[in-house]
């Protein structure tokens, strides 16, 4: 085994780019592919090997970490990195992909000798930022181990659910989680909304709930964001879309009618036609109004 463990990570937006940083400042040999080069050009000045192609990045790798999009993203990734992709490397699949997706990465794991661990994360860009992410994760407990040398560094807590990373099991259990996070997201723009509509201070509103059972930090976090009229990313409206898309569509697979999610899913997408989509998803608040 090699002394310094070598990570490939595929995919520097918001969330990977967090993540390569601190693997680096951590000691580990990093390389690291985005589609846009440029965006990954900043994690030279720490320590990260910027590469042109994912094939490149996974030449070599003990790890090979994937966050990008969505399923048909990290599978073009892949297939990319498929001539040089080591045989018995772990692939750390963090991307949010949905249940249906899953199986396809998989199968291309097994194809190509990989480990494969399904690790979806909870968190957006401060935690990565802090290597404070929740990782769920499903794999073999013969990989647990060398999974667990990058998931230390990136987060602060594992919750493993389950032995065979082609179960499913995390993204399930992430889409479960990301319903709520749709429902807190959607529900605090649209509380606000209605205080504007009503000529309610809505600093009065969070006055009301302060410290009681109706209260939370995720809503204090989105209504400020919503009141300063400011909306740095750290989980965009698009990437939001994305995400109620999975669980909308796993819902009807399922049998179960996700009435507020589908709900969700009309006000991001109104919010993006209005031109939000590169803004947080607390920017979904406009879709209260008709301008």
């Amino acid at each position: 085994m090699p002394d310094i463990l070598s990570v490939a990570v595929l995919g520097t937006g918001i969330m990977g780019a967090a993540m390569a940083r601190n693997l680096a400042r951590a000691g580990l040999d990093v390389r690291a592919w985005n589609r846009t080069r440029a965006r990954a050009e900043p994690l030279s000045a720490d320590g990260v090997r910027v590469t042109d192609t994912p094939a490149q990045a996974v030449d070599g790798a003990d790890v090979v970490l994937t966050m990008l999009l969505d399923g048909p993203a990290v599978l073009d990734a892949l297939r990319q990195a498929a001539p040089a992709l080591p045989a018995g490397a772990v692939w750390l699949q963090m991307s949010t992909v949905g249940d249906e997706a899953l199986a396809e990465l998989a199968r291309f794991a097994d194809e190509h000798g990989l480990r494969f661990v399904d690790a979806p994360v909870l968190g957006t860009k401060a935690p990565a930022e802090k290597g404070e992410l929740t990782i769920l994760a499903a794999g073999a407990p013969d990989v647990r181990e060398r999974a667990e040398d990058v998931f230390k560094i990136v987060g602060s807590r594992t919750q493993w659910v389950g032995e065979d990373g082609a179960s499913g099991a995390a993204s399930r259990l992430k889409l479960v989680v990301n319903s709520w996070v749709m429902t807190v997201i959607t529900g605090t723009g649209e509380t606000l909304g209605l205080a504007k509509g009503l000529g309610v201070d809505p600093r009065e509103f969070l006055a009301a709930v302060a410290g009681g059972a109706l209260d939370l930090p995720y809503l204090r976090m989105k209504s400020e964001l919503i009141l300063a009229g400011d909306y740095p990313a750290s989980f965009t409206v698009s990437a939001a879309r994305k995400d109620i898309r999975l669980i909308t569509e796993a819902a009807r697979r399922s049998g179960v009618r996700a009435d507020l999610a589908e709900a969700a899913a009309e006000r991001f997408r109104r919010a993006e036609e209005q031109g939000h989509g590169h803004e947080d998803g607390a920017a979904a608040h406009f879709a209260s109004f008709e301008d």
